[in-house]
């Protein structure tokens, strides 16, 4: 039988997949705007888009993202939180030309 060392325990060779496909399935953080994001996610009850959150954490104020997100899941009467989030937001290519760049001449 065949011994393969991970994380500085031999592991046998058989259970060397098992142990990787348990690895896999650990979430890692490793920037603070992925924790946000990842947050914002778990509030809004909508794991599927979790990499737009964490997207929108990089590029807008992550604390305004989350009182915005704590102030939707206390509603009720909203069946899809993340799209009514969307709807909230202030248009994120508002201040921005058509190549993707800063639009000097927006205030």
């Amino acid at each position: 039988m065949k011994l393969i060392m991970t994380y500085n325990k031999p592991v046998p060779g058989d259970e060397y997949l098992s142990e990787l496909k348990k690895r896999a399935k650990e979430s890692r953080v490793y920037k603070k705007h992925q924790l946000f994001g990842l947050e914002i996610a778990q509030i809004l009850e909508d794991e599927k888009h979790k990499s737009l959150y964490i997207k929108l954490s990089k590029t807008h104020n992550p604390d305004e993202l989350m009182r915005l997100a704590r102030g939707i899941a206390e509603k009720k009467n909203i069946k899809n939180k993340g799209a009514y989030f969307m709807s909230c937001l202030p248009n994120p290519k508002a201040g921005l030309k058509k190549n993707g760049r800063k639009n000097p001449d927006y205030k």
